[in-house]
């Protein structure tokens, strides 16, 4: 399938390491136009150099588009202040075009439990899970409107679903952000600017790493088996490849998915139940 958005510019949110990395690869496959933003300046030099090598004949991260169209840019920048989302935007225009597709990603909070959950953590869930992301939509979202063509999809989590337990900063946070999201969708979708969500569940990143070594240390166990017990759970029986869930952001990004909006689709490999 064409998916139709070679030459398009995507900004993709946290994408030195993790989810955000394997979408920003997916898209590259594409012919998207890729920022690159992270904190890890040198990181995210990599990855623009992996990118052009595997899809490009631009000059690295110049904005100087080679012959297919492709080309990819590092931008250190943190996405949890107002001055790294302006920067991060600005440069993205600069360097590769007006941005037509937006990954929202972003570092997930510290597990913890709801009892005993301090004010201030739930502030912070705010802080960190809405604020930052509704500021790159407001920064973006009127150009894509004004072109009457965009995509904004947020990386989130399975437990905007069905909440996970010793997540509950996650959990809050998240599920504000699926709520502004799909509100937002109805208000865009005569723009022809679609807004999804892509719920991960047991992908193998660093991330879940950490994941599981916090239940380990917890629960007085190994790494090892936690990771068989929670495979348990998973009808396929694995954790998913983050090249999978790239795959399935591509997709949601693509001009085939126009009449896809307001959804969060899960990415999980069955792991939850309900439809």
């Amino acid at each position: 399938m064409d998916l139709g958005i070679a030459g398009k510019t995507a900004l993709v949110a946290a994408s030195t390491g993790g989810l955000g990395l394997a979408v920003a690869r997916a898209l590259a496959a594409e012919g998207v136009r890729v920022a690159v933003v992270g904190r890890r300046r040198d990181r995210a030099k990599e990855i623009v150099a992996e990118l052009q090598a595997a899809y490009g004949t631009g000059v690295l991260g110049s904005g100087s588009l080679g012959t297919s169209g492709f080309d990819a840019v590092a931008i250190e920048a943190d996405l949890g202040t107002p001055e790294g989302i302006e920067s991060a935007v600005e440069q993205t225009v600069a360097n590769l075009g007006p941005i037509d597709i937006l990954v929202l990603n972003g570092p997930g909070p510290k597990p913890g439990a709801a009892a005993t959950l301090t004010s201030d953590e739930m502030a912070a869930a705010f802080d960190l899970l809405v604020k930052p992301h509704h500021s790159l939509v407001s920064h973006v979202l009127p150009g894509m409107r004004e072109r009457r063509w965009g995509r904004i999809l947020a990386i989130g989590s399975s437990g905007v679903t069905a909440p996970l337990p010793n997540l509950a900063v996650s959990n809050t946070g998240r599920a504000a952000l699926a709520g502004y999201l799909k509100t937002l969708a109805a208000e865009v979708a005569l723009d022809d600017v679609t807004v999804n969500l892509l719920l991960p569940g047991r992908i193998a990143t660093d991330r879940v790493t950490q994941l599981d070594q916090a239940a380990a240390k917890r629960r007085g166990t190994t790494l090892e088996d936690i990771q068989l017990e929670s495979r348990k759970t998973i009808p396929a029986r694995r954790y998913g490849e983050p090249a999978e869930f790239g795959a399935a952001a591509a997709f949601l990004c693509s001009a085939p998915a126009s009449y896809i909006t307001g959804v969060a689709l899960r990415c999980d490999g069955g792991l939850i139940r309900s439809l």
